[in-house]
Order: C-alpha cells, then sequence, then structure tokens
C-alpha cells in the first residue's frame, strides 16, 4: 500500500493511458463492423478492448524494469535489443493466454465448449506481432522518458554547480576583500603610533591628544569592521578623525578641505577608501616640506557614477613604480577591482597647477538601491 500511495500518479497515468487505447481501437473496431455490415454491439467491444488494454496496464511496470535493467541506449545495445525480443515475445504470449481465460470467464458464452488452446493460436496468429510492438513501444517510451529525466538532471546538477561555482567565487573574493581591509589597519595603525613616537620627543601633551584621538578613530573603525561598503557620510566623519591626529603632528602646515556634494553623502563607498588616498597626500606633500600645503577631498555625482577626489597643492612625485604601488593605493586599486570589477576607475596624477590628484570613479548607489 505504501508502494502505491507514492507511486499513484504513475499508476494513474498508465490506466488513463491504456484506457485511452482501449476506446480508441473499440471504436475504430465498432466502425469497421459498421462497415462490413454486421455491426457488433458497442458494450461488446468496449469490454473485450478494456480486458485486453487493462492486462497490458498490469504489465507495463514488468516492462519497465526489464527496460531499466537492458537500455538500449547503452553499451551492449544488439544484447539488449535481441534480450527485449525474446522477453517481448514471452510478454505478448502472456498477455494473449491470460486473455483467453479471461475473456471466458466475463465475455464468453459459457454454454459453448472451451477450447484454450485453440483459441489462443487463432489470436497468436492475429495478435501476437501486434502485442510484440505494442512492448516495444513501451520499452521506447521508457528510454525516451528515461532519456529526458536524465537531460533534466544533468541540466539540474550543472545549475546547481553554476550556483555553487557562483557562491564559491562570491566566497573568494569576500575573503580577499577582508584581507585586503585587515591589511589597512595595521598599516593604518603602524603609521600612526610611528607619528605619535616621533611627537613624544617634542610636545608630551600632544602626543597624548594624538593618542586619545587614535583610540576614538579605532573604535569607530571596529564598529565599521563587519561591512565592505559604509555611506560616504561616514567615511567623512572617519576621515575627519584621521585628518585630527595628522593635524596635531603637522600644525599650520597642513591644510584641509573637504568639498564633498550634499546629494553624494548617502553613496555607498568601500570602508576606508578615502584614508589611504589622504595618507598618500601627507606622506607626499605635507612631511617634505616646511610651508604650509592643502590637500582638498572632493566628491561628485556624474551621471550615474560617484567620483572621489583627493588632491594637494605640493610639490608633486614621479609617478613611478614605487608612488603608485605602496601599500595604501595598490591596496585601494585592489579593492575597487574586486568590488566593481571593470565598473570602476584608480588614476594617479600629477596636477596642471603642481601637486597630486588621485581620482576614483565608482556606480553610484544609495542602501535603498542595493536592496531593491
Amino acid at each position: 500500500m505504501q508502494m502505491i500511495a507514492s507511486h499513484w500518479r504513475k499508476i494513474v497515468l498508465v490506466i488513463a493511458g491504456w484506457t485511452l487505447f482501449a476506446f480508441v481501437c473499440a471504436t475504430q473496431a465498432y466502425l469497421n463492423s459498421v462497415n462490413a455490415g454486421r455491426p457488433l454491439p458497442y458494450s461488446r467491444v468496449i469490454s473485450v478492448w478494456l480486458v485486453c488494454a487493462y492486462l497490458w496496464a498490469i504489465l507495463t511496470p514488468l516492462v519497465f524494469l526489464f527496460a531499466k535493467r537492458f537500455p538500449i541506449a547503452n553499451e551492449g545495445a544488439a544484447r539488449s535489443v535481441a534480450l527485449h525480443i525474446l522477453f517481448g515475445s514471452f510478454v505478448a504470449a502472456l498477455q494473449l493466454a491470460v486473455y483467453v481465460f479471461v475473456h471466458r470467464l466475463l465475455l464468453a458464452d459459457t454454454s459453448r465448449a472451451f477450447a484454450p488452446w485453440r483459441q489462443f493460436r487463432e489470436l497468436a496468429l492475429t495478435g501476437f506481432h501486434i502485442n510484440l510492438l505494442l512492448y516495444l513501444m513501451l520499452v521506447g517510451f521508457y528510454e525516451a522518458f528515461d532519456y529526458y529525466r536524465r537531460y533534466r538532471e544533468r541540466e539540474r546538477r550543472a545549475a546547481q554547480l553554476e550556483v555553487e561555482a557562483v557562491q564559491l567565487e562570491a566566497q573568494l573574493t569576500r575573503a580577499q576583500l577582508d584581507a585586503l581591509r585587515m591589511q589597512l589597519h595595521p598599516h593604518f595603525l603602524f603609521n600612526t603610533l610611528n607619528s605619535i613616537s616621533v611627537l613624544m620627543q617634542e610636545d608630551v601633551a600632544a602626543a597624548n591628544d594624538m593618542l586619545l584621538r587614535l583610540s576614538e578613530l579605532l573604535r569607530l573603525s571596529l564598529n565599521q569592521n563587519q561591512s565592505h561598503e559604509i555611506t560616504l557620510r561616514q567615511e567623512l566623519d572617519f576621515l575627519k578623525l584621521y585628518l585630527e591626529i595628522e593635524q596635531t603632528r603637522f600644525q599650520d602646515r597642513l591644510k584641509v578641505r573637504i568639498e564633498a556634494a550634499p546629494d553624494t553623502l548617502e553613496a555607498r563607498v568601500p570602508n576606508l577608501i578615502l584614508q589611504p588616498l589622504v595618507e598618500n597626500a601627507i606622506r607626499h606633500a605635507v612631511a617634505p616640506r616646511a610651508t604650509e600645503t592643502l590637500v582638498i577631498v572632493r566628491s561628485a555625482r556624474d551621471n550615474g557614477n560617484l567620483q572621489l577626489q583627493v588632491s594637494d597643492n605640493g610639490d608633486g612625485v614621479p609617478v613611478t613604480t614605487n608612488t603608485t604601488n605602496g601599500i595604501g593605493l595598490a591596496n585601494t586599486r585592489s579593492r575597487l577591482e574586486k568590488l566593481y570589477g571593470t565598473d570602476q576607475a584608480f588614476e594617479l596624477r600629477n596636477a596642471p597647477g603642481g601637486g597630486v590628484q588621485v581620482s576614483l570613479t565608482i556606480p553610484f548607489r544609495t542602501k535603498d538601491e542595493i536592496s531593491a
């Protein structure tokens, strides 16, 4: 009963298919009898064909089982075909033999003598080849269905493998981004502690103030540590804390101006993307000079993109491998490529009026747009 319950749809389909077969054949036989001038009662004709069809319905699972055991599409097809012809002949003969007895029980005139062997031979002459053909059709149907099932299974497996590959790629990208982001923290911390160490020799109070600001900066950094992207507003808040530390160190030698367009403040940007650029400007423009240096941080929206720019009015630097492949800038390039692929741009160049200009272009996205 449990097996029937689990396969009831297939059982219903088999019975329905053979019932349709019986009605088509019975109708054709009835019309032939009418055309010949010897019409038979339709009820009798349909009864005979229903008996025949339902015998085949009972044998169908056996045929499918044999077709599954000896598939024609695999290697050894000649052997399988020979076995199916032998087994099909047996099934065809079995169907005829059973039909003889069922017909006698349900439809025949019991007053007449029962001669099963004679009736079997008469049926075999006209029905054996048809039954063998029906058997081979069932085998062909099973082969076609099995091929379709295996095709769908391959498609499903290929789709599953594709999803798994995408998930693995996403996990790898995230791991690489985590590694790049974690690389920035010790780099930034080392540079800041080195600045504090230098300041300790000159102004202990200022060094202590710098330590307090560093503590606040690290607290903010830890709060944002789980996200690869934050709003530009949050990034600028972090940058301002960092600049306060550097201004404690450089005093009047460092001037900063932030020109962020109001409509860009909610845009998503990579976490800790501006600090390495500003640090690069301080290292190459502010530190070597005794005079005042201006660092400008700009943001603007342009045709669906967010443009970020860090520039200074220093002396400029030779744009060589050493200046563009430092930890901060190389890290920035890698993170942009991982996050945005080809939908980003990174450019470092000497500005026409003097100094260095670093420009970033990334897709303009807000939290709401990402959620949608």
